[in-house]
C-alpha cells in the first residue's frame, strides 16, 4: 500500500551548537536508482538543543517531524527511526554539509547547502488544465456518522443533463482529492476522462487531508468507509445525478473500501476495483515486502529472515486481541529475532531495545491492526452488484496474480453473477507502464495512467449504464 508512517513522538534532543549557526534550510538532491530526489531539512533552535523537520517535495511529503538532530562542529547528524533515515554529514567551510542519507541498508550520497536545487519539473502530460469541457464545482458534504465534515470536487459533463456517477476513493494513507503521489495526480487524470466521456465524478479529500475535517491518525479502514457512505448519500442529493448508476471505483485500499460500502447501501450499483486486495492483510503485507525486496536485489536469505520474523508478528496481531499483552509478546518476538538478522545489537542507530519499541508502536496503530487482521473474502462474497476487478501485471504492492483470482473466486462463490477480472500487462501499482514496478520508479515516469486502462474502465462503466 502506499502508507506513509509518521506515528511517532517528537524527541528534542541536542549538543552543545558549538558557536556554529546551523537553522534554517539545507537543501539537497541525492540520485536514487537514477531519479533526482530533493531532501530539505528544516532546522530551528529551542532553549534545550535544536528542532528539526524534513520534506521530500518529490514525494509530496512535508513537516516530517526528525526525532533526533545532533550537531557537534563539524559534525551533523538527523534520525528518523520510524522511517528508518539517519543522515550524517560533515561541515565543509562554514556553507555546506558533506555526508551520506541512509534508509533501510541502502546509502546515498547527499551534500546540503542553503541554497534551494534547481530540479526541472517533472512532465505530466496527462493532467488537464482549465478551462474544462465540463461543469466542476467545489463541494462539501457531511459524515453524520462520525461528524466529520469533507470537501470535494464534483464534475459532471453538462449542468442541464443527468450523468451516471463514480465516488473514486483513494489508497491507504491520507491522500488529497487527486490522490497526489510522487508528482502524480491519478484521480485527476481518471476524473477528467470520465467526465469528458459522460460520467460525472465526486473526489474528495480524505479526512484529516486537504480541506476535509477529522483525524486520521486514529481511524481504521472500516472508518473510512463511513465517509464513502457519506459521499454516495452526497450525490443522491443532486439532480444533475442518475441515482440509478452510482458507483465506486477503488484504489488500493480504496478497493477494500468499495465492497464494504456496496453491502452498506443500496445506491451503489457498480464497482471498480483497482489493486485491490483479495486475501487477508498479513498475507498481502508479506507478498509485498518479498516482492520489493526481491526487485530491489535483496539477497534470499536475508528476505527469507525477514519474511519469517513478520510472519510471526502478523500472527500474534492476529491472535492477541488484548493489546497490552500483544504488544509485550511482539517486543519479546522482536528482542529474540532481530540480534540474528542484523548480527549486531543495534540497527539505525538505535538498541534493539528502542527499534522494538518503534516497531511495535507502529504495529499495534488502529489502522495497522485493522488491516492485518482484515479477510476481504466475506465481505466480497456478499458483494452483489456488477463488479470489475483490475490489476497490473507488474503490481509489487498488490500480486496481480494471487488478488485477481481470489477476489473472483469469492465473488462468484457468493453468487455474484456479474464479475469481470482483468489484468493489465506491464503495469505498475499506480497503473502506469513501467519498466521495474518498484515504487522508486512511479514519480520518474511521465505516464500518470495508462490510456488503455481509462479506456477499458470507462468502457466498462458505459455498458453497465446500458443494462
Amino acid at each position: 500500500m502506499k502508507r506513509f508512517f509518521l506515528a511517532f513522538v517528537l524527541v528534542c534532543l541536542a549538543v552543545s551548537v558549538s558557536g556554529q549557526d546551523i537553522t534554517g534550510k539545507w537543501n539537497g538532491v541525492m540520485d536514487v536508482m537514477g531519479r533526482k530526489l530533493r531532501i530539505v531539512f528544516n532546522v530551528t533552535q529551542t532553549d534545550s538543543g535544536f528542532v528539526s523537520t524534513m520534506d521530500s517535495p518529490d514525494q509530496g511529503a512535508n513537516g516530517i517531524p526528525v526525532t533526533k538532530t545532533t550537531f557537534q562542529k563539524p559534525e551533523i547528524k538527523f534520525e528518523l527511526p520510524a522511517l528508518g533515515i539517519v543522515y550524517e554529514g560533515k561541515l565543509e567551510n562554514d556553507t555546506m554539509f558533506a555526508g551520506d542519507f541512509k534508509q533501510s541498508g541502502f546509502t546515498f550520497p547527499l551534500k546540503l547547502t542553503r541554497s534551494e536545487p534547481v530540479v526541472e519539473k517533472p512532465s505530466r502530460p496527462q493532467e488537464p488544465e482549465p478551462p474544462y469541457p465540463y461543469y466542476s464545482e467545489d463541494v462539501k458534504f457531511e459524515n453524520k456518522t462520525d461528524g466529520i465534515t469533507l470537501a470535494g470536487t464534483l464534475t459532471i459533463p453538462d449542468k442541464s443533463g443527468r450523468y451516471p456517477a463514480v465516488v473514486l476513493i483513494s489508497g491507504s494513507g491520507s491522500q488529497n482529492r487527486d490522490e497526489e503521489i510522487m508528482g502524480h495526480k491519478p484521480f485527476l487524470v481518471l476524473a477528467d476522462y470520465l467526465t469528458r466521456h459522460g460520467i460525472a465524478v465526486l473526489r474528495f479529500d480524505d479526512r484529516g487531508a486537504g480541506e476535509s475535517g477529522g483525524d486520521a491518525k486514529n481511524a481504521t479502514t472500516a472508518d473510512l468507509a463511513n465517509d464513502v457512505v457519506a459521499a454516495v448519500n452526497y450525490l443522491t442529493t443532486r439532480k444533475e445525478i442518475d441515482k440509478k448508476h452510482i458507483g465506486l471505483i477503488g484504489h488500493s485500499e480504496g478497493g477494500m473500501i468499495a465492497p464494504m460500502v456496496a453491502n452498506r447501501t443500496k445506491n451503489v450499483n457498480f464497482i471498480v476495483l483497482m489493486a485491490a486486495p483479495g486475501v487477508n492483510g498479513a498475507t498481502l503485507l508479506l507478498q509485498q515486502q518479498a516482492a520489493i525486496s526481491h526487485a530491489m536485489g535483496m539477497g534470499d536469505d536475508y528476505i527469507v529472515k525477514t519474511g519469517n520474523i513478520n510472519k510471526k508478528l502478523y500472527e500474534l496481531i492476529q491472535q492477541i486481541r488484548n493489546v497490552d499483552v500483544l504488544r509485550k509478546e511482539l517486543k519479546a518476538c522482536l528482542k529474540e529475532a532481530l540480534p540474528g538478522l542484523t548480527g549486531t545489537e543495534t540497527i539505525q542507530g538505535m538498541s534493539i531495545d528502542e527499534y522494538a519499541d518503534m516497531q511495535v508502536k507502529q504495529l499495534t496503530s488502529p489502522w495497522m491492526l485493522y488491516f492485518i487482521r482484515y479477510d476481504p473474502v466475506p465481505v466480497l462474497e456478499n458483494v452483489r452488484c456488477p463488479v470489475l476487478a483490475i490489476n497490473g501485471s507488474k503490481d509489487l504492492q498488490v500480486n496481480s496474480d494471487v488478488n485477481l483470482k481470489a477476489i473472483k473466486e469469492a465473488l462468484v462463490k457468493g453468487g455474484n453473477q456479474d464479475v469481470t477480472v482483468k489484468e493489465m500487462a506491464g503495469l505498475n501499482h499506480l497503473f502506469q507502464e513501467c519498466e521495474t514496478g518498484l515504487p522508486s520508479e512511479y514519480s520518474t515516469i511521465e505516464q500518470t495512467f495508462s490510456p488503455e486502462l481509462l479506456k477499458v474502465i470507462t468502457g466498462w462503466i458505459q455498458e453497465q449504464v446500458k443494462k
